[in-house]
């Protein structure tokens, strides 16, 4: 049976892909991800339908499925890539870095999935759940001391927005005890933090501030 969308692959395939993908607002480092994944040659500078077509099948057709078809897997890998694509959209001129390891005020490195930096400096950070069952209360609290850790240490004075992202969406419970905890910073100017809400449905991205 042939998959809807993609068949058999080649030159004029390939040529469709790049058409319809050199359309996406497609940050350099997803293009590095993907072309790393797929072992994908890829061009540094140029158009971005010339980096594209420099790219293999594989990285075109991961590519499409991931920001054209919206296509989930297993894993939660395409996800993943999506929410680095929409944090990276929100930051502008800003680097984005992914799997990004940052100590806290006590001492534990967290592993932060995208961290956002601007002059240097540690501007937000975000999380995204891809797969499983929606973001529980404890979830969301654990990410609130994870992030509150990290704006109390030397590497986040900066430290903004802190973005939980999920393909799987909230349970009510959650969404209530992370507006309170982001509620109960508004008296201390020295830390203050906009903690935000990304859901992922009808294939976009839609934020709420806490």
């Amino acid at each position: 049976m042939v998959n809807k969308g993609f068949p058999k692959f080649g030159m004029s395939q390939a040529g469709a892909f790049v058409a319809a993908l050199k359309n996406y607002n497609l940050p350099d480092f997803i293009l590095v991800l993907i072309a790393k994944e797929c072992k994908s040659e890829l061009l540094e500078r140029g158009r971005i339908d010339d980096r594209l077509q420099s790219m293999n099948d594989e990285a075109l057709e991961l590519l499409h499925k991931v920001f054209v078809g919206c296509e989930e897997d297993g894993a939660g890998k395409y996800a993943q890539y999506r929410f680095y694509a929409y944090v990276s959209s929100m930051y502008h001129k800003c680097e984005v870095l992914v799997n990004e390891t940052i100590p806290g005020a006590s001492g534990t490195n967290h592993k932060i999935p995208v961290a956002v930096k601007n002059n240097g400096m540690y501007i937000a950070v975000a999380h995204n759940k891809a797969t499983g069952n929606p973001v529980n209360k404890k979830e969301t609290i654990r990410f609130y001391d994870m992030v509150d850790d990290i704006k109390k240490g030397e590497h986040g004075t900066m430290l903004n927005d802190a973005i939980y992202g999920s393909s799987v969406g909230f349970r009510g419970d959650a969404l209530v005890e992370l507006e309170n905890l982001s509620k109960s910073r508004t008296n201390d100017p020295e830390n203050k933090l906009d903690f935000k809400t990304a859901n992922f449905e009808n294939n976009i991205y839609s934020v709420t501030k806490c």
